[in-house]
């Protein structure tokens, strides 16, 4: 039982923030006029929330309760993406070096429970699935930068 609770515990963590970077996505999507980048950040805010589905399902498994929203760190970096790209000549670039560093952030959250050996296959399986995900955001983040200069 309470390895349950614990694994729980980093699940709700790794819940909580797909639930920010969810929201940071839409947020984005409402701050930038290219079409490209709107449908780039409607893609993510959907995988996002996709992603936290899944891991309330497994939290919900263990018979714990998942956390209903988002952090108030998460709400701040929103705003101070918002604040910034309001001081700034090239928003869109700003927006996605933010957005950037929010993903390398997650990549190293998802890293960091992937390695736990409590954690069962089949909640591994789906978080490098996730992982995975958003190292293939990363990687594209740079050529959407080039896109936008």
């Amino acid at each position: 039982m309470k390895n349950f609770e614990k694994i729980s515990n980093k699940l709700n963590e790794l819940l909580i923030k797909n639930y920010d970077a969810e929201q940071g996505y839409i947020k984005a999507m409402h701050n930038v006029e290219n079409d490209s980048l709107k449908s780039f950040f409607t893609e993510r805010s959907e995988d996002r929330g996709r992603f936290a589905s899944q891991i309330r399902t497994q939290i919900l498994r263990f018979g714990e309760t998942p956390k209903e929203s988002g952090s108030f760190t998460g709400t701040m970096h929103r705003n101070w993406m918002e604040f910034k790209t309001l001081f700034t000549s090239n928003d869109e670039k700003v927006i996605l070096e933010e957005i950037l560093r929010g993903e390398k952030a997650s990549l190293e959250d998802y890293n960091e429970i992937i390695s736990e050996t409590d954690i069962p296959e089949n909640i591994k399986t789906v978080l490098v699935s996730h992982r995975n995900s958003i190292k293939n955001v990363i990687n594209n983040v740079p050529k959407l930068e080039q896109a936008v200069a």
